[in-house]
């Protein structure tokens, strides 16, 4: 199986969001940890084989290969990996009526880092290259729940914020954006949003 090549992490271009609790979906807000958008993180020819053989080495599971549900939905037990390896969609992030919400490309190459709680959705699927398709992941021994921001999810909500960050980052491993304060999120302008 060949290694994943991944773009050196002085070129990686990033966008991180914090996305304000819209209606019963948390978001960021219980955390703080952003929405992480890797852009170009590896090349767009990269298999989903390749990508499910480098994330166990940072701590993940891959669990399965799909595109996303077109319903806003989060994850109340684990932060999710998504890794596209096939074609280009939009996505929103934080729910459709959030002033705060999120709408972004990604495309093959690109992986995002969903933190628990945050709502994310399909908007659109392009088409192109046999349709929108991702590795999804999630830290070892984390277990994923589906909520949809309804009221009775209240206390599902309540326990985004208690979920363990990331010991690693899913893709650099030791030294990657997820393990990054503010400080040098911030220090990289231009190619981070937070």
């Amino acid at each position: 199986m060949p290694s994943l090549n991944l773009t050196p992490l002085a070129s990686l271009r990033l966008s991180t969001h914090l996305i304000p609790t819209h209606s019963n979906i948390p978001n960021t807000a219980p955390h703080s940890h952003p929405l992480f958008i890797y852009h170009s993180a590896y090349p767009p020819s990269t298999s989903a084989s390749t990508l499910e053989s480098h994330l166990p080495s940072n701590g993940l599971t891959p669990q399965w290969r799909y595109t996303m549900y077109s319903t806003t939905h989060y994850h109340s037990t684990t932060h999710e990996v998504l890794c596209v390896y096939q074609g280009r969609a939009r996505l929103l992030f934080g729910g459709e009526q959030n002033p705060g919400k999120v709408e972004a490309e990604v495309k093959a190459g690109d992986a995002v880092v969903v933190p628990a709680g945050v709502g994310h959705r399909l908007l659109e699927d392009y088409g192109d290259g046999g349709g929108f398709m991702m590795v999804g992941s999630y830290p070892e021994g984390c277990n994923w729940d589906m909520c949809y921001g309804n009221a009775e999810e209240g206390e599902k909500a309540k326990v985004v914020e208690k979920v363990p960050w990331l010991k690693r980052d899913p893709l650099y491993g030791d030294d990657g954006p997820t393990l990054w304060g503010k400080e040098k999120l911030e220090g990289i302008k231009g190619k981070s949003e937070l």
